[in-house]
């Protein structure tokens, strides 16, 4: 597992940057929600007069004078957006950097399989977005209890699942791609996990364009559907899950056999 502890310690500054970034925004949020908690009802009337941008981010079916409703869309866009773009970078880049960095010559010398190199480090990967989602947890539950408010348990794991359930979809397929990129890495796993928001949005928007539901894995983080219907989409969770593979699967085949330069 040498190279599972080199690609920790190489992407910590990226890591701890990245996790107090979320945490300190989420902890802001929810400080802000008992202040404006009693505005709240005044600011209900104002998304519902927004037609398709309120029903571009599900505030069409949220009560903002509740905890679960404020934390669904705020700290909602801040899990989803800060983790899919932490998730595509740390991930777009794993294999991709060697080449990048002209150190693949030296790690192929070593007597170690390129598929223990493509192991070790999608193991890495796995655990940096996992620790972050843990302290990122933490760091929620934590704020909630601070500021004196019930924690709606089922709902904020529920949220929380969803969304590093999302963060390791785009990892597979970020995964995948590096295996064929050489250079410049990072403006793809930002330009995949900025289209999977907007298209979203659009299938929030369009009735006609609802299909891209099955593809973007923000699909199954919308907030409104979990606090209505109390569980996860398992059919888009299931969808999302062969993507993520599908791009895993796709960065062994490709590297295994790839002309390293």
């Amino acid at each position: 597992m040498t190279l599972v502890r080199h690609e920790l310690r190489q992407g910590k500054l990226s890591f701890l940057i990245w996790t107090a970034s979320i945490g300190f925004l989420l902890a802001i949020c929810i400080f802000l929600f008992p202040e404006m908690k009693g505005q709240m009802e005044s600011v209900n009337d104002v998304f519902a007069s927004m037609g398709s941008f309120t029903e571009a981010f599900g505030m069409d079916r949220l009560n903002f004078g509740s905890l679960v409703g404020f934390y669904s869309v705020e700290c909602g866009n801040v899990l989803g957006l800060g983790g899919a773009f932490y998730a595509a970078l740390c991930a777009v880049g794993m294999l991709s950097k060697e080449e990048k960095d002209k150190t693949a010559e030296f790690l192929l010398t070593h007597p170690v399989s390129r598929r223990r190199i493509i192991t070790e480090k999608l193991i890495a990967v796995l655990i940096q977005i996992t620790a972050m989602n843990l302290i990122i947890y933490a760091i929620s539950v934590g704020s909630i209890a601070a500021v004196g408010e019930e924690i709606p348990w089922k709902e904020i794991n529920l949220m929380h699942l969803a969304y590093y359930l999302l963060q390791l979809e785009l990892a597979g397929i970020c995964f995948g791609i590096s295996a064929f990129l050489r250079k410049g890495s990072a403006g793809v796993g930002l330009g995949i996990a900025t289209m999977m928001y907007f298209l979203n949005l659009v299938a929030n928007i369009a009735d006609v364009a609802g299909f891209l539901k099955y593809i973007t894995p923000f699909g199954y983080c919308e907030g409104a559907d979990i606090v209505t219907d109390g569980s996860l989409d398992i059919t888009l969770v299931a969808i999302g899950a062969v993507i993520g593979i599908a791009g895993i699967v796709i960065a062994y085949l490709n590297y295994t056999k790839k002309d390293i330069h």
